[in-house]
């Protein structure tokens, strides 16, 4: 999961002069998403492009760092996303296989690094079209999404389908 404009919402982000976000307000439903989330037993995974500070300044203010089972930050990581080591990371400290791609949800904001980063590991690629922030049209197939959310708390109703769908496969 990503973070800015999809837990966080961007435009409320005070930053400090190194860039590192020091207080900023939560996108509404995002803690409940997560929450939801964690009840139903799903690891989480933080894929977040970013110094590592902004993300341990925000989420812990919001009881929401002890949620996330693994943490790929590009401050961290060294590479922004899409590049496929920021998903990698994740992936194996969640110690997810290739074989099971197929059943890995990336939420995130940005068709052209959330989406398009998680389509080319055939993941299953979910957009929160929630903030003015981004385009809004994939520049290209790579950056067309599996599916389309409008709010935070539409992911639970997604994923309990999605569920659904892989217990019928």
């Amino acid at each position: 999961m990503d973070c800015g404009d999809t837990l966080v919402d961007e435009g409320t982000e005070i930053k400090d002069t190194f860039e590192v976000v020091q207080r900023a307000d939560l996108i509404p439903g995002a803690a409940e998403m997560v929450r939801g989330l964690k009840q139903r037993g799903y690891p989480l995974a933080l894929v977040a492009d970013g110094p590592v500070g902004t993300f341990r300044n925000v989420l812990p203010h919001y009881n929401l760092w002890h949620f996330f089972d693994a943490y790929a930050i590009s401050g961290e990581v060294g590479v922004d996303k899409p590049d496929a080591r920021m998903f990698h990371h994740a992936l194996q400290q969640l110690q997810i296989d290739r074989a099971n791609y197929g059943r890995v949800l990336m939420v995130g904001n940005n068709l052209a690094r959330d989406i398009r980063g998680a389509n080319a590991l055939g993941l299953i690629s979910v957009w929160l079209d929630w903030a003015p922030r981004r385009p809004k049209v994939p520049a290209d197939a790579t950056e067309f999404p599996a599916y389309t959310i409008k709010q935070p708390l539409e992911l639970l109703t997604l994923v309990d389908e999605l569920e659904g769908r892989f217990a019928h496969d």
